[in-house]
């Protein structure tokens, strides 16, 4: 039960001040109907509880699964089975990320059915499957990670230009939204799993840019499938932005379909295991028992945190955002973008689990504090750039993710390798659930209000930023570290 406690406790560093800021707005610029804010308050409680115990059951349950087969993966005698294994395990995990599921149904609502979405979650995954796949050869092969990097981002600007500004924003978002509570830990578990065969600094250094990987395999196939299926020029169904009328009523509505949806997605990597372990992994009872509890439990917190997000959270961030919007003073949507940034990044529980690596890795040089300010700040311009992005017409998302990716691919060669493998995953570290839901919804309620916007090019992108900027953050520290490290050397 005290495990149990101390994870409450930090999902509730992350989603109290996200209600804060709201129950603040409410009584100052935003005026709500009390209905709507018992609604968001009992919404809140229940995705506390729910995200408490998705992510104790994935620390028990997802993440001894991924660094157990990780660890079985490396033994297969063929590349080609280790490629396949890498795909195998990449889909099977994706489909069963919450933060995906949530892109997928918004994009799914805004563009009035056109895009399903088992299509959105079943082509991202596959692209997250086949880029696990290489980066499990890359391990193997001891390939330059940042030589990696570099190919498939030179990859993904070269289809940037060729798809339409809706399809350039849902891709990039797809990118931060796929690595998210589920997905994270069991990719990094899967690092950790490849790369024990290495010599210690070597599996140091392996055991980061999985993540990293699975990011960039989500942003290609979202292109390609707009590509193919000649999709472009969409607008928006601004009728998906009204919210379910009552408290009570609109919780227990969403609660069946979202239970048959956690289901499909959790099972297959379950029978996966179990499969796998039959036949191949051969591990004690008391272990497996041990993930099966793990997993139940992630069960059961992911169905409550997507009722809580679905039933109210993203209804009262668009409420927010398209009032805020009607405000006359330009001023106030990017402010009010710049400290909601700065709040949801310090309130992402990994955001500290990284600055800690960071710190560790650099043997103090570069403090804990400096990583975490930096960060904020970061995240705090990429959601104040993404407001501006709506408000201003001529600005679009390549004019921010063109130059920030490829400073930051340019910094990768000049950066230690460890540090290009954590900047590259931090950006699905800090990308995480309130970004995935509520900073989403708000700029999808602004872009509906605002006159010339278009919800889809406009509402959606802010993953996309907030993936980014940690990139160039840690990127830029690893710079400074590199720096201090030859002055030593000196």
């Amino acid at each position: 039960m005290g495990i149990l406690f101390d994870k409450f406790k930090e999902v509730s560093s992350s989603v109290l001040p996200i209600m804060a800021i709201v129950l603040l707005l409410s009584v100052t610029l935003v005026p709500l109907p009390m209905e709507i804010i018992i609604k968001f308050l009992i919404c809140g409680v229940i995705i506390i509880v729910g995200l408490g115990l998705f992510l104790l059951g994935t620390e028990t349950g997802v993440y001894k699964m991924g660094e157990i087969m990780g660890e079985n993966a490396v033994s297969a005698n063929s590349r080609l089975i280790v490629f396949g294994l890498g795909i195998l395990f990449g889909f099977i995990i994706s489909i069963a990320e919450a933060d995906l599921l949530i892109l997928a149904n918004q994009v799914s609502d805004v563009t009035g059915g056109l895009l399903p979405p088992f299509l959105i979650v079943g082509v991202v995954s596959l692209g997250v499957g086949v880029m696990i796949g290489l980066g499990f050869l890359r391990i193997l092969l001891d390939k330059s990670m940042s030589n990696m990097f570099i190919v498939f981002y030179l990859i993904i600007f070269g289809l940037f230009f060729f798809v339409s500004e809706e399809f350039q924003a849902i891709s990039f978002d797809a990118s931060g939204a796929t690595t998210g509570a589920m997905t994270t830990p069991f990719i990094l578990a899967l690092g950790m799993g490849v790369s024990t065969m290495k010599s210690s600094k070597q599996r140091e250094e392996d055991s980061f840019g999985l993540v990293g990987a699975a990011s960039a395999g989500a942003i290609w196939p979202v292109m390609l499938m707009s590509l193919i299926m000649g999709l472009g020029n969409l607008t928006g169904v601004e009728e998906a932005f009204f919210p379910q009328v009552g408290i009570i009523g609109p919780i227990v509505s969403v609660f069946p379909g979202i239970l048959l949806e956690s289901l499909i997605a959790i099972s297959p990597l379950i029978i996966l295991f179990l499969l796998l372990n039959y036949t191949w992994f051969k591990r004690p009872k008391r272990e497996i028992q041990i993930i099966i509890y793990g997993m139940a439990l992630a069960f059961v917190g992911l169905v409550l945190f997507l009722v809580g997000v679905n039933a109210g959270f993203m209804d009262i961030a668009r409420i927010v955002g398209s009032t805020l919007a009607e405000i006359d003073n330009p001023f106030v949507l990017p402010l009010v973008g710049f400290f909601i940034g700065m709040v949801v990044v310090l309130a992402e529980p990994a955001v500290y689990v990284l600055a800690t690596q960071v710190e560790d890795v650099s043997a103090g040089s570069i403090p804990k504090k400096l990583i975490l300010l930096t960060l904020s700040m970061g995240v705090a311009l990429a959601v104040c750039f993404s407001m501006l992005k709506i408000v201003i017409p001529g600005l679009k998302l390549w004019m921010f993710l063109v130059p920030g990716f490829l400073f930051s691919l340019f910094l990768s060669k000049k950066i230690p390798p460890i540090f290009v493998g954590i900047a590259f995953d931090s950006g699905g570290v800090a990308s995480g659930p309130m970004t995935a839901t509520f900073v989403l919804a708000l700029m999808q309620g602004v872009a509906s209000t605002v006159p010339h916007a278009n919800v889809l090019t406009d509402g959606f992108g802010v993953i996309a930023m907030v993936a980014m900027m940690p990139i160039v953050s840690i990127s830029l520290l690893g710079y400074v570290y590199q720096l201090q490290s030859r002055k030593v050397d000196a």
